[in-house]
């Protein structure tokens, strides 16, 4: 572990050098490679740095209890020995983690698609009550949420919402998104009672950089169409809403939020970008793909991943065996106590395979 940590600090120090390079600074896909490198490598260096000097300084106390020291001397020595001896697991166990393979996703922004599945207009109001939750989550991360496209009910839910989440380590938490949840409830339009089951599926797909996914504008159809609101009726007149089509995947965005065209295209492209190397990813990097669904199950968008039980006020998260208490809290947007819960299974599940 320690030569991996050597190494990682010898590079840290290199990038620093090359960030000062005229001909670094000069290009700007270098600056920003280096830079995320560097700042991705920042913490890692700083514990191993800390975790250094506290084992100086231990070495520098035992050698000072060699020597010929009075009695209250003696035991200052020893009680500082104790407490930087407290220090060295802690700093160890997080410096294991920080060399644990880091998913080069986790700093972007995402985008996400809510849609309802089973369960017709049952599911499709779940499908707002997700959207909801990850709104006011993402309010109280600081988190910026922008709606990209929607399809609404005439009963206020959503077949279809996709939004876009702008905040650095957005993807780092939602992924555990990714998947189908279930709801087990009475119904608002239910006159007997009877509690019925519903699900909705939630997508969440890291936002690419034009660098990351090269998509030519031959490979792209462009159709133009006026927007529709719930029941498809028209809501204005002008050819605002736009669907793209990414002909080498089949890959088709619409997007109609916006009066311009112009915008309309501009955020169906971040769609498409993102679909379109999610798709990418996958087949490029199935093995560790996998490797991520063995560890929480973040891989299969038709996985049941949590179920939402009203009657028992009850939230299960199935990959991980959690049940909370707290559904009220849940949909209010306090997801951290179950994002935390599987990030610290995911972490334990690559530890145990890298010893």
């Amino acid at each position: 572990m320690f030569d991996r940590l050597q190494s990682v600090e010898d590079r840290y120090e290199k990038l620093n050098e090359l960030l000062m390079d005229p001909d670094v600074i000069s290009d700007n896909n270098k600056l920003r490679e280096y830079s995320k490198e560097s700042s991705d490598l920042q913490d890692t260096v700083e514990t191993y740095r800390k975790y250094k000097e506290v084992k100086g300084q231990l070495a520098d106390a035992k050698e000072m209890l060699s020597d010929g020291l009075d009695d209250e001397m003696r035991e200052m020595v020893k009680m500082e020995l104790e407490e930087l001896e407290d220090l060295i697991p802690d700093l160890e166990e997080k410096l294991r983690l920080l060399l644990l393979p880091k998913d080069p996703n986790d700093d972007k922004n995402v985008i996400v698609e809510v849609r309802g599945a089973a369960g017709g207009d049952e599911a499709a109001l779940f499908a707002g009550d997700l959207y909801r939750m990850y709104s006011r989550y993402a309010d109280a991360q600081g988190w910026k949420t922008e709606v990209i496209e929607s399809n609404e009910t005439g009963i206020g839910g959503f077949k279809e919402v996709i939004f876009m989440i702008n905040g650095k380590g957005a993807y780092s938490r939602m992924k555990y998104e990714n998947g189908a949840h279930r709801v087990q409830r009475v119904p608002s339009t239910e006159s007997g009672g009877r509690i019925h089951t519903s699900t909705a599926t939630v997508a969440v797909l890291a936002e690419a950089e034009e660098v990351e996914v090269n998509i030519h504008d031959k490979d792209i159809r462009v159709d133009t169409f006026t927007s529709s609101g719930p029941g498809g009726q028209s809501v204005n007149t002008t050819m605002s809403a736009v669907r793209l089509t990414h002909l080498p995947t089949n890959t088709v965005v619409s997007c109609q939020d916006e009066k311009s065209q112009i915008k309309n295209k501009e955020k169906a492209m971040k769609v498409l970008r993102a679909r379109v190397y999610d798709k990418f990813q996958k087949e490029a990097q199935a093995e560790y793909d996998e490797h991520r669904k063995s560890a929480v199950g973040t891989g299969d968008r038709s996985e049941r991943i949590r179920t939402y039980n009203f009657p028992q006020s009850r939230v299960t998260d199935h990959r991980i065996g959690l049940t909370i208490q707290k559904l009220d809290q849940i949909l209010e947007g306090k997801l951290d106590e179950i994002i935390d819960a599987l990030i610290v299974e995911e972490q334990s599940s690559l530890m145990e395979n890298a010893e």
